[in-house]
């Protein structure tokens, strides 16, 4: 179990509801850089060329802006609201399941669309999106998006798995050996939305209509499945490095993924791919939100304008295996990425994936539905073997 995960959701959970510190005036112009931009994200989304050179879109920014950009990485949304939280940073790289409890908290404020002249290139689906609008006032700019795919060893695999099944369910893979131990899951609550969409599709008569608004039934049945597949799993992973060196290196066969982990390992010539199965997927539209304290706002509003070049989007579609928040990335050739490339990354399946949110108890779907804090405490007792 991973402790320091489990004291970052608790941390986390203090700040969805919580009214906080006023945010600081939304800037009117953009003026002298401070200096440095301090950014909370996920691996692999800011990169400056040390991992693969011809990947860089910090080295010309820091040029041209005279911001150094300074990045703390979070393995999951949880930590990324605990180190929102603690401050010191100007910027995060948050997904659904985070954004809300950001805005909720106060820990981020809103930000000038028109200090950012290329808003109005943002994936029109995207620009209005409630995992950062509220009240019909943004909270970021978009980032990126894509889905959790199922990633498999082609070794172990004689052909795509069609369904989730084989990480939630005991079976004998084309190798002629049990999953069990092989596999692995998610070391975070939002993860209790995973055996919800797998249920979705194998117990319609649980009558769930989104993953992340469960009444109690529905929810207990989800844990269910997660205490079944806790006899299944190897490790729960965070950290994307630790899951390629398991599946390289420890007899991991399947996982729940991100594109990155797929993309690195294919181009190392590792016998790794992905699918999203017959019971679609779950999947992440981040958005990078400004801190309410930002010490950096100058340098911050430089950055969230650089991150919606073209280009930038581009190469990052190609590193990440996922899709733009700004459609022309894929066909302007200032980058990377082409058409072809944007439409294998499933720039055409948004509305087949089912985005991270945070669970309220005042859902849309059911009259009361089971809140984030106790994913949290309920889903630490399924790892926990509970």
């Amino acid at each position: 179990m991973n402790y320091k995960s489990m004291f970052a959701a608790y941390l986390a959970i203090a700040s969805f509801g919580v009214s906080q510190s006023a945010s600081a005036a939304m800037l009117t112009e953009v003026g002298a850089s401070e200096g440095q931009v301090n950014i909370v994200a996920w691996p692999g989304y800011i990169e400056r060329g040390e991992t693969m050179k011809e990947f860089d879109w910090v080295t010309k920014f820091e040029a041209a802006s005279g911001c150094k950009v300074q990045v703390k990485t979070a393995n999951t949304s949880d930590e990324m609201v605990a180190l929102m939280n603690e401050g010191g940073f100007d910027l995060v790289t948050a997904s659904g399941d985070a954004s809300l409890r950001l805005i909720a908290g106060k820990r981020v404020q809103e930000v000038n669309t028109d200090l950012i002249p290329s808003w109005s290139t943002v994936d029109d689906r995207l620009k209005e999106a409630p995992w950062h609008t509220v009240d019909g006032k943004h909270y970021g700019t978009p980032y990126m998006w894509g889905p959790n795919v199922l990633m498999y060893n082609t070794e172990a695999f004689s052909s795509a798995p069609t369904s989730w099944s084989v990480v939630f369910e005991e079976t004998t893979l084309s190798d002629g050996k049990s999953n069990k131990g092989r596999v692995q899951a998610y070391d975070g609550p939002i993860h209790v939305a995973d055996a919800a969409n797998y249920l979705m599709f194998h117990n319609p008569e649980l009558g769930i209509k989104s993953p992340y608004e469960l009444n109690q039934e529905q929810y207990d049945a989800s844990l269910n499945l997660l205490r079944a597949q806790r006899k299944l799993v190897g490790r729960y992973w965070h950290d994307a490095f630790i899951q390629m060196d398991d599946f390289k290196n420890e007899g991991v066969v399947a996982s729940g993924s991100w594109p990155f982990q797929v993309n690195l390992m294919v181009g190392e010539g590792q016998p790794i791919a992905s699918v999203i199965p017959q019971e679609g997927a779950t999947g992440w539209a981040d958005t990078t939100m400004l801190h309410a304290e930002a010490e950096n706002p100058n340098c911050a509003y430089k950055w969230m304008e650089h991150t919606l070049s073209s280009n930038l989007q581009s190469d990052l579609s190609v590193w990440f295996g996922a899709n733009p928040a700004v459609p022309a990335a894929c066909t302007d050739g200032r980058g990377m990425q082409n058409a072809e490339g944007c439409a294998l990354n499933g720039l055409g399946d948004f509305e087949k994936i089912k985005f991270w949110q945070t669970p309220v108890s005042n859902c849309k779907s059911q009259e009361t539905c089971v809140p984030y804090y106790r994913w949290v405490s309920d889903y630490i007792g399924v790892i926990g073997g509970r």
